[in-house]
């Protein structure tokens, strides 16, 4: 059996999916129909990508395979620190907890917007 695969949608790998992006698209499918990918979807990037692409929240939140991370305690605190909500809140899910020890991957339409980062980014550009 291979590692557990956990990537995190930012805000522009969202609205990407919602205009038919192929990546984005294999990533939806892969959390769905394969154990062992899981595919996070932060709130607070979730409702910036609603904004770029209306639509797009109800969209991701009704599928399968993707789940939703609210904006608990811990990620207010971080996400309160930072100047946009949707990065921050996409950096914090990506690192590593007690469930992904190794963190997540960011997947993003944007990877330069994670340079200096401490991340490991998936660029969904095609």
């Amino acid at each position: 059996m291979s590692d557990p695969v956990h990537i995190v949608l930012d805000d522009t790998a969202m609205a990407a999916a919602g205009q038919g992006n192929v990546l984005a698209s294999r990533l939806i499918h892969r959390a769905h129909a394969e154990s062992g990918w899981f595919l996070y979807v932060p709130a607070c990037a979730l409702v910036e990508a609603d904004r770029a692409r209306p639509g797009t929240a109800e969209h991701l939140a009704s599928l399968p395979g993707i789940t939703v991370l609210d904006l608990d305690l811990a990620a207010a605190l971080a996400v309160a620190r930072e100047e946009t909500w949707a990065a921050a809140h996409s950096r914090y899910t990506a690192q590593p907890t007690p469930d992904r020890p190794d963190g997540a991957i960011i997947a993003t339409t944007a990877p330069a917007r994670w340079a200096g980062e401490p991340v490991r980014v998936l660029d969904l550009r095609s």
